[in-house]
């Protein structure tokens, strides 16, 4: 019983620092606008019409992007990234 709580311990502290640091994927959410520290290696944090910030692609041109995003940039930042259209 004693080492069945442990393990839940574990897993629970696990899956809370994996949900509450490190990075998000494309797509996924943020916090500052511009951040590179906040996404996943190639992803810039970007601000988004709803007022959302997401992790998304960095793009230097629209062939970067897929067909339902265009390459814009990005508030407080100079990099541009793939936002969905």
């Amino acid at each position: 019983m004693k080492l069945s709580v442990l393990a839940w311990t574990a897993v629970l502290s696990l899956a809370f620092v994996v949900s509450c640091g490190g990075t998000s994927e494309i797509g996924g959410g943020c916090d500052t606008s511009g951040a590179t520290d906040e996404c996943v290696s190639g992803a810039i944090c970007s601000s988004e019409r709803e007022g959302a910030t997401n992790c998304r692609k960095i793009c230097t041109e629209q062939a970067d992007c897929g067909d339902s995003e265009n390459c814009n940039g990005i508030n407080d930042s100079n990099q541009k990234s793939c936002q969905p259209k």
